[in-house]
């Protein structure tokens, strides 16, 4: 039996895609990889709870409780190297994150964005906004991508994408469930357990 790749995830509020990624895992979709830590921005997040009725270990750790981005950044590393991970997924987490923090983890952070990069990404697009964009523009398709965190917003290497059509009288909310149910649950784990694979090889 190989050993697992260490996981956290990063989340800020309900934890849709941290229940896609513990479902996942316990149905034998993620194999490689195993969550060993859940990391909060915020401690009102629903995504503490669902952490705590998969029996993963969790802690909040908030911006504002540091002088410094680095303070805050340093505190996040120190959680991380004590729990041995290697591999970080963002989930939904709401706190920026500097290039001195994504360059110490260089092709071992993913996120997954509502859109089809490059289209309705980068500084300003997340949540709802994205699915707002999309319906104003008036494209016909939209989906998610799954692509390594770099110092420039939505802008790492795309590991996986999968396009959702966008149907007449869609609102953003109803286009924002769509994304997820059809492309977002489906290529997180996907893509979680491809890189905890690659991470165990080396």
């Amino acid at each position: 039996m190989l050993r697992k790749t260490k996981i956290a995830v990063f989340v800020s509020g309900g934890g849709t895609n941290l229940q896609a990624l513990i479902d996942a895992q316990n149905r034998g979709g993620i194999t490689a990889g195993e969550i060993v830590l859940v990391v909060s921005s915020n401690e009102k997040a629903y995504a503490l709870e669902r952490a705590a009725k998969a029996g993963i270990d969790s802690c909040v750790i908030r911006r504002k409780d540091f002088d410094s981005q680095d303070a805050y950044e340093d505190s996040l590393k120190a959680k991380l190297a004590e729990y041995g991970v290697e591999l970080i997924v963002l989930a939904g987490f709401m706190s920026i994150l500097s290039a001195g923090f994504t360059s110490a983890y260089p092709e071992r952070i993913l996120n997954v964005h509502p859109s089809l990069i490059p289209s309705f990404c980068g500084k300003g697009f997340y949540g709802l906004k994205v699915h707002e964009a999309a319906l104003a523009y008036g494209v016909k398709v939209t989906g998610a991508t799954v692509h390594f965190v770099n110092e420039v917003p939505d802008g790492g290497k795309i590991l996986l994408q999968k396009a959702v059509a966008i149907e007449e009288g869609d609102t953003p909310e109803v286009l924002q469930r769509r994304v997820m149910e059809q492309a977002e649950w489906i290529l997180l784990p996907q893509a979680v357990q491809m890189v905890s694979e690659q991470i165990q090889k080396g």
